[in-house]
């Protein structure tokens, strides 16, 4: 049902990465204003330190800024959340943010890609725990092998230490998978270069280190899940890359967009 419901949207509207401008690697950070224009949803994504590299990886840049544009049309066209658009533009807003930034406590929902490589300061960390335990949601993506996630763990230890917040893998039956859609596996989702590069025949771009994709999670002492963590997959490139190839489209987006959908609509309803 998901598939049709995407592919009817995408028939009747084009593919959403086609309908702006794309200037995928130099668009500029758009910072989040002291006042946000109006209460409908809006991403933010986390402008953090890259203090090491990765394969195929770009700091906090990666996915941005499609990844975002992407999902919050989809949002707006296959649920009735109203999405943040600056004065009736087509393009919905987003924004990025420091995590030492008080409009953090603004932002409703926030995510970082290739978190494998970040590097987190003490008075970065402490703001951003305050983030999570008053509300606020954080997911992680497009992070691939052992020494990305034995990096990134690292780094989350200094926000939500291991000795009061367990790391779970999320079961397939928890309601975060069937916020609207249901949501049966874990996808593994790579970016387009790789796929090209092996011609649609592969998605793991680590070998056997990351043949497997996890849905991971950590959550407060209410049991409210403030931290996603998709690990061994880049859900965000079959949001930001949907307009470029409809092959890649048809393997990947409807996937990637059942858990973005189902991920959002748990964030905000939690």
């Amino acid at each position: 049902m998901l598939g049709l419901a995407i592919v009817a949207v995408a028939a009747s509207s084009g593919l959403a990465a086609a309908q702006f401008g794309r200037d995928l690697f130099n668009a500029p950070a758009r910072l989040a204003p002291a006042v946000f224009p109006d209460r409908s949803f809006a991403v933010c994504r986390i402008w953090y330190t890259q203090v090491r590299t990765e394969p195929s990886g770009g700091g906090w840049r990666t996915d941005y800024p499609y990844g975002e544009i992407n999902l919050s049309i989809r949002l707006s066209e296959l649920t009735r959340t109203r999405v943040s658009r600056a004065g009736g533009a087509r393009e919905p807003n987003h924004y990025v943010v420091r995590l030492t930034d008080d409009e953090l406590f603004q932002c409703p929902f926030t995510i970082a890609s290739d978190v494998g490589t970040v590097g987190l300061r003490e008075q970065e960390a402490e703001r951003l725990r305050d983030y999570l335990l008053k509300g606020g949601f954080l997911w992680v993506d497009d992070f691939w092998g052992d020494t990305a996630w034995e990096h990134w763990t690292q780094e989350l230890a200094k926000v939500l230490p291991p000795a009061e917040y367990d790391i779970e893998d999320v079961p397939l039956d928890d309601p975060i998978f069937q916020s609207q859609f249901i949501v049966t596996r874990v996808p593994q989702i790579t970016n387009i270069g790789f796929w090209r590069r092996s011609r649609g025949a592969e998605t793991s771009e680590r070998g056997a280190e990351s043949a497997v994709p996890h849905f991971r999670a950590v959550r407060d002492g209410h049991g409210r899940i403030m931290v996603v963590m998709t690990h061994n997959t880049d859900i965000a490139d079959s949001w930001e890359r949907e307009g470029e190839d409809p092959a890649f489209f048809y393997q990947f987006s409807p996937d990637g967009y059942a858990v973005g959908i189902n991920v959002l609509l748990h964030a905000m309803t939690h």
